[in-house]
């Protein structure tokens, strides 16, 4: 190794003694690594960059005590052996974190062989287990490549490093499956999530999902999961469970066998005969685990028979032999994947003890979590959900007979108000009743973990798809996020209002950001702000985008749409953003006013492609904001046209509050004459709170944006950091004229003049390459400049040809 290590590097170039040197250290570095880190720092120095990946990790924090810094090192790794340019949009803040996390996934996925550099192979180390402890972020692709191979006995340790260390799970591009592999994926997030540190799941870019997959994910991520067997089978449940199960049982010897929570006394016991005990099917006692998120019996119940049926019937919430015959042929794998099967086992059908459930006694060991019949093999822990299942089913299915009844001539907006059976468990008016005697409550001490961000991006969700997430969000406590784009909810939007109704029912609901983006709207923009902000009061970040809206949906019923949610109060709240992008739809202020006047505590608002039919519309929404939004700090406009409202325009940047205004592509200097842009410099260099200003889209051109660079003349206050100057038909020569006349402004005051940050995205720099590189040179001596190697023509043909 050491001579085939020399002749390398002699062959690029001739080597001194010291580097001949320190290959041969870098090459036995396993017998001579505490050596090595004794070392003195300039040694060590030309050390580093010969080590393999595995060593230089190790000696990071000895190299940091040293004044070294291995970053160079990991960037260069990273374009020598991934070969791909990171996203312009990414911010690395680490090469080394960016290099192992990438190593990993690529080692994973089998697109990275370790033997084809040198620097990734060594025997002493197992690539996967040494690079998991720096993952963070993991992707799954396609047909879920990689969660076999976490999955295998040989890579328990891997899977138990990641539960610490990952903190986001990404799906993208998924594909149909088969059963054994969602079984895999269910352990796999089990492992992550239940017993992990997930926090933040995402989905992306799947046209055609497969329910029973997508459902799988979705339950699995709100903390749902039944194993089936798993709690009694110790060998298929996971360790963590196993050893949780072990610490129950052991707690289990030192408590009496009959205690108050199974409602049983000793007294009442002994009028069993044993007869009544060995005729009964005992209930086994199951972990407060298996059976977590749920207030009572009736919500286990409804969430399974009720999460993924439509109206008629879908298969997955069989209660009849015949259905689950025919869920069990013709639709095995949907069912299977429903993390808690609402199945009714066949003895507890014949059993006329389920229909009295009064009479029913339950039997435990206190040494074990199975129940002994006599004479008969140990029930397994499914046993309790079909008999929860069954109780109360007669109950429940009148329940929602009638509400079928009530509600079959509802229109859609009728679904705004939560229905009862998306309520939480302490609004089911049958939960008391249901609770048979001798069974406890299934309200868990300890929820399996879920987690806090939900994230679903361009993922087709169906109606029923809907449903089903609605009530998981009724009682998903713990999320804090939820971001919904491009699903093509349609109507099922009600459905999720539903939900996050229910949620807020929860006392200790942390809900606190939503984004609800798609294609079309169904609904008004402003009535769905004003619909989610009544049912999710503490908000503190709301977005409502949609592209266009559905006219038909619209026109029959627009009146009654007004009458329904526009009438109705809005609770005081704690909103702090609000961003809306409205489907050309025209802007009334008498809509936005409730929302202002609800979010004292509002800083961000942000209204996109919203028509201005009536000039006096948008100095109404100025005294609006003025009188209830006393505290915005960051106002935003984008494709809004103002060109005919300069006055308003003048009054936003000389707002002594607002610290970062966004004209884009408003056409803002459309009809802008010399004396009204003097006007607009003079306001804003007066304005000593405004840090950021952008003005993209906006034709500002050369002469204007040579005349912008007075904002830091001498006698300006401006505090002005951030400027966006994008897309602006800005040419090289006046860029050049602009960044001259910056620098004799910062020479004359450079301890006053803040500007750190300037953006020149798709403009036409492409014109004259030498004068613009003049430009650019001269402009990053002052500040930040980002840019690109936009095309003009280019860019304008493409225009043309899709006109």
């Amino acid at each position: 190794m050491e001579t085939k290590s020399g002749e390398e590097a002699r062959g690029r170039h001739p080597l001194s003694l010291f580097e001949l040197s320190g290959v041969v250290v870098s090459s036995v570095m396993g017998r001579v690594e505490k050596e090595v880190w004794a070392l003195p720092g300039p040694i060590l120095k030309g050390i580093l960059p010969l080590l393999n990946i595995y060593y230089l990790e190790r000696i990071e924090e000895t190299a940091m005590k040293k004044g070294l810094s291995t970053q160079p090192i990991w960037c260069k790794l990273w374009f020598d052996i991934m070969k791909t340019r990171p996203s312009r949009l990414e911010s690395i803040k680490c090469w080394r974190k960016k290099f192992l996390e990438t190593f990993f996934s690529n080692v994973l996925r089998g697109i990275l062989d370790v033997s084809s550099h040198q620097r990734l192979n060594d025997p002493c180390f197992l690539p996967l287990l040494y690079t998991s402890q720096h993952v963070t972020q993991l992707t799954i692709y396609n047909m879920l490549e990689g969660i076999s191979e976490l999955m295998a006995e040989h890579n328990q340790d891997v899977l138990d490093r990641l539960a610490v260390s990952l903190k986001s799970l990404t799906f993208r591009h998924l594909l149909p499956t088969t059963q054994s592999a969602r079984q895999l994926l269910s352990l796999f997030l089990h492992r992550l999530i239940h017993h992990g540190a997930v926090d933040h799941l995402s989905m992306y870019s799947w046209p055609d999902p497969d329910p029973a997959l997508l459902t799988l994910i979705l339950k699995m991520s709100a903390g749902v999961w039944h194993p089936g067997k798993a709690p009694v089978n110790q060998e298929t449940c996971c360790h963590m469970c196993r050893k949780k199960s072990i610490n129950q049982s052991l707690e289990l010897e030192h408590k009496p066998l009959w205690t108050s929570s199974t409602q049983f006394h000793s007294s009442a016991a002994g009028q069993c005969s044993d007869k009544d005990l060995n005729s009964e099917k005992m209930v086994p006692l199951v972990s407060q685990e298996s059976m977590a998120g749920f207030e009572n019996a009736v919500d286990l119940a409804s969430i399974n028979s009720e999460t993924l049926k439509d109206p008629v019937d879908c298969g997955l919430g069989c209660s009849s032999p015949q259905r689950r015959t025919q869920a069990t042929s013709s639709g095995r794998e949907h069912a299977d994947v429903a993390s808690l099967s609402c199945s009714v086992s066949k003895t507890s059908q014949c059993d006329p003890s389920l229909k009295t459930p009064q009479k029913r006694c339950k039997a435990t060991t206190g040494k074990s979590h199975s129940c002994r019949k006599t004479g008969k093999a140990p029930i397994d822990s499914e046993d309790l959900y079909d008999f929860v299942f069954a109780v109360g089913r007669e109950e429940q299915e009148k329940a929602l007979s009638n509400k079928r009844k009530l509600g079959a001539g509802k229109s859609p907006a009728d679904c705004f108000s939560a229905p009862s059976e998306l309520s939480s468990g302490s609004s089911t008016p049958c939960a008391a009743e249901a609770r048979p005697v001798g069974i406890t409550s299934l309200k868990s001490a300890g929820h399996f973990r879920s987690v806090t961000t939900l994230e679903v991006f361009s993922i087709p969700l169906t109606r029923n798809t809907c449903q089903m997430l609605g009530n998981l969000l009724s009682s998903w406590v713990s999320l804090e996020t939820l971001v919904l784009t491009l699903n093509g909810l349609g109507l099922g939007i009600f459905n999720i209002l539903a939900g996050l109704r229910a949620l807020s029912r929860h006392s200790d609901y942390s809900l606190r950001v939503v984004r609800i983006s798609d294609m079309f709207s169904h609904v008004p923009c402003m009535n769905l702000v004003h619909s989610f902000l009544r049912a999710v009061p503490l908000l503190q970040t709301l977005l409502v985008s949609f592209d266009l809206k559905t006219a038909p949906e619209w026109n029959r019923s627009e009146d009654s749409w007004d009458m329904l949610f526009l009438q109705e109060e809005i609770p005081e709240g704690n909103l702090e953003q609000l961003e809306i992008r409205f489907p050309r739809e025209p802007l009334q202020t008498s809509h936005l006013v409730p929302v202002l006047k609800a979010s004292r505590s509002l800083q961000s608002l942000s209204l996109d492609s919203v028509a201005i039919s009536c000039p006096q519309e948008v100095g109404l929404l100025l005294r609006a904001l003025k009188e209830y939004s006393p505290n915005l700090k960051k106002l935003s406009f984008h494709d809004v046209n103002l060109s005919g409202h300069s006055k308003e325009v003048l009054l936003l940047l000389q707002d002594p509050v607002l610290q970062e205004i966004t004209f884009s592509f408003c056409r803002l200097f459309e009809k802008c004459t010399t004396d009204l842009f003097s006007e607009i410099i003079n306001v804003v260099k007066k304005n000593s709170s405004l840090t950021t200003l952008r003005i993209p889209g906006n034709r500002l051109g050369n002469h204007r944006l040579v005349a912008l660079a007075d904002i830091f003349s001498e006698d300006s206050v401006c505090s002005i950091c951030h400027l966006d100057l994008s897309s602006n038909c800005i040419k090289p020569d006046g860029l050049l004229e602009f960044a001259k006349k910056l620098e004799g402004y910062i020479a004359q005051c450079r301890e006053q003049i803040k500007f750190t940050k300037l953006c020149l995205y798709q403009n036409w720099l492409d014109q004259d390459a030498a004068t613009a590189q003049e430009a650019l040179w001269r402009l990053k001596a002052i500040c930040s400049v980002v840019s690109d190697t936009w095309d003009a023509s280019q860019a304008f043909a493409d225009y043309i040809s899709v006109m």
